[in-house]
């Protein structure tokens, strides 16, 4: 049972964050097509501002804020991508807030942060510790939390790309997303499958952070100990209470996992084939996609490539 009209608030996002995020290609992948055996598009979020999808939540959630709100200042938490969108979208509002990053976090995604002169504070070592945090901080200074996943509005932005695909293609069997606390694939699952429910939405993650996938096994938000992954965009534990979980019961259809080497082989033929810049995340798509491709012969397949904020010293250990 859905707890809001995710269809309509898909189509509101839409309407509201024109003019602030761009409409993405979906480009056809001749090579992919001929590796996997089906036809194969290719979302490309990693051409979104700040190189990744998350800015379509970010300014959906910001935009949705009061006068009162916004004067009352924001705080995020994110492994990177999230709180690189929020920031972008509290310097091109004028808003003030702060960021919270763990200790991890990608140092090519904390210099995309820095970059809109928000401040950013580093704690923990896993994104749900850090996002906890955040939000026992907004609450103690008064000001509004943003989760990466847990927000209607946030989900909601996410799910554009799914009105955009059903605008851009005119046939659709199989979406491949990747899935870290859910936000994306349950903004895109849920506006597809509530058009057409025939399309099948399979979520992707690293084997070392399998959260969701193994929740959903066990019909409950379940603790996972993450081991180090190469898709730090997709790692880490998920909040117990986030709406993304029975979202992801209700509309996404399977889950694929893949290994450390199947996402930087997949990292490599995207740049092989398509000279793009892709990073784990996106790779952990890709990976599905080539590993399970006897599951999508002669199907039209939509892999969406998550970001591109993949380091230097990361993309070198990919070769």
């Amino acid at each position: 049972m859905l707890m809001f009209d995710l269809k309509q608030e898909v189509l509101a996002a839409k309407s509201r964050i024109q003019g602030y995020v761009r409409e993405t290609p979906c480009e056809y992948s001749l090579r992919l097509s001929k590796i996997a055996g089906c036809q194969v598009y290719l979302k490309c979020e990693n051409l979104q501002y700040t190189s990744a999808f998350k800015a379509r939540g970010a300014f959906n959630k910001l935009l949705s804020l009061s006068q009162s709100e916004r004067a009352q200042g924001v705080v995020a938490a994110s492994s990177g991508n999230h709180g690189a969108a929020v920031a972008y979208g509290l310097y091109s509002l004028k808003i003030r807030g702060m960021i919270f990053v763990p200790e991890s976090a990608s140092t090519a995604k904390v210099e995309a942060i820095r970059s809109y002169d928000v401040p950013i504070e580093f704690h923990g070592n896993d994104t749900i510790v850090t996002e906890r945090f955040a939000r026992k901080y907004a609450i103690e200074q008064q000001m509004v939390y943003i989760s990466p996943y847990n927000d209607q509005h946030v989900i909601a932005g996410q799910g554009t790309i799914g009105y955009e695909l059903l605008h851009q293609l005119p046939k659709i069997d199989v979406v491949l997303v990747p899935v870290g606390g859910g936000g994306l694939i349950s903004g895109i699952a849920g506006f597809l499958k509530l058009s057409l429910p025939d399309i099948k939405v399979i979520g992707c993650q690293p084997e070392n952070s399998p959260v969701m996938a193994e929740s959903i096994k066990a019909g409950r938000v379940v603790e996972v100990v993450s081991k180090p992954t190469i898709s730090d965009a997709t790692a880490g534990g998920i909040d117990p209470k986030a709406l993304t979980f029975p979202l992801c019961q209700q509309f996404v259809d399977d889950y694929i996992l893949v290994s450390e080497d199947e996402i930087k082989s997949a990292i490599v033929t995207i740049m092989k084939t398509h000279y793009l810049l892709v990073e784990g995340a996106a790779g952990v798509a890709v990976a599905a996609l080539l590993k399970n491709a006897h599951q999508f012969v002669d199907k039209h397949v939509v892999v969406v490539l998550s970001g591109a904020k993949i380091s230097v010293d990361t993309l070198k250990t990919v070769f």
